[in-house]
């Protein structure tokens, strides 16, 4: 007689029970096998020096070479630098914003005005980088951007933000900021109301006031959100958006504002050297896999509940 084992009966049950479920998750798992898992075999292209018409099995393989040029490049350190330096300053104004703006809604009584507020604070996020790009040199146009007229006003000559190297960075975090405060709110928000109201009912009975209960109610019900958020958010600091650094950032501010992705795209896409570019990017990613490891362990360790795994 043949031996069922006991596991996997009841694995084929609940596939079979939750079968609906699955085939609703079907689409999203083939789209990241064709889109994500599939492509990643174009790793190899970082090893290689790699040619168009010999393709990626013809072509020359060449060991660590692209990787000893990443990091013997000259403009290496200047790029790692932006990228590092404009990260840390987008976790550390793009974090806690959220989180403060959720909890300032989850404090407002009225409905009507809640629910616009957060209606207009969402919008941003739909609006392409490059619409927002063009908007930013409106405003900080030194002929008739809004900024510069007020400080004319003030009796001060204008200032040519998007020309300066020591404005760029700063431009990219408030503009990120703005785009994103709306939608990344939103997790709190709803982990906020899932927060029993019968523990404002008590803290109140006890004389607790509006403050007492954002520190002792309100930012503890959702720590668990705010670890997990933050270990994505350290996982990305060797990655600054493609988008905003490319529509925001001109030649003359390369100084400052030139980091890895727009890196990768000026080396790969308009010098055509693919395999240089595989390399950065593998090297990125390789980094951003460690810090989100590492910052999962240290999340176990201070609230295992907060770690992702």
């Amino acid at each position: 007689m043949t031996n069922i084992n006991p596991g996997k009966s009841k694995m084929l049950l609940d596939i079979l029970k939750f079968r609906y479920y699955y085939l609703l998750l079907l689409p999203a798992i083939i789209f990241y096998i064709v889109f994500s898992y599939i492509p990643m075999g174009g790793i190899i292209v970082a090893f290689q020096d790699y040619n168009f018409m010999k393709g990626i099995l013809g072509s020359e393989w060449v060991g660590l070479k692209w990787f000893e040029m990443l990091f013997t490049s000259s403009d290496f350190g200047t790029v790692l630098r932006n990228t590092v330096l404009i990260s840390t300053y987008t976790i550390l104004v793009t974090f806690p914003t959220p989180i403060i703006f959720a909890l300032i809604l989850n404090e407002c009584r009225n409905l009507t005005f809640k629910r616009t507020i957060q209606t207009v604070s969402y919008l941003p996020h739909f609006i392409s980088w490059s619409i927002v790009a063009g908007l930013i040199v409106t405003m900080l146009s030194p002929s008739a951007g809004i900024v510069n007229q007020i400080i004319k006003l003030m009796g001060y000559e204008p200032i040519y933000f998007m020309a300066e190297p020591q404005y760029t960075r700063g431009i990219i975090v408030l503009s990120v900021l703005w785009k994103e405060l709306g939608w990344a709110s939103i997790l709190y928000i709803a982990a906020l109301t899932g927060v029993s109201a019968e523990l404002y009912e008590s803290a109140i009975l006890d004389g607790a006031n509006r403050l007492q209960q954002i520190l002792y109610i309100s930012i503890p019900g959702i720590s668990n959100i705010i670890m997990m958020t933050l270990i994505f958010a350290i996982s990305g600091l060797f990655n600054v958006g493609f988008e905003q650094a490319y529509n925001l950032v001109i030649p003359a501010t390369y100084e400052t504002g030139q980091v890895i992705s727009t890196y990768v795209y000026k080396i790969g896409i308009r010098n055509m050297q693919y395999s240089f570019s595989s390399a950065v990017g593998l090297a990125q990613s390789f980094v951003s896999m460690l810090l989100i490891i590492g910052a999962n362990h240290a999340a176990r360790k201070f609230n295992q509940d907060g770690a992702i795994w």
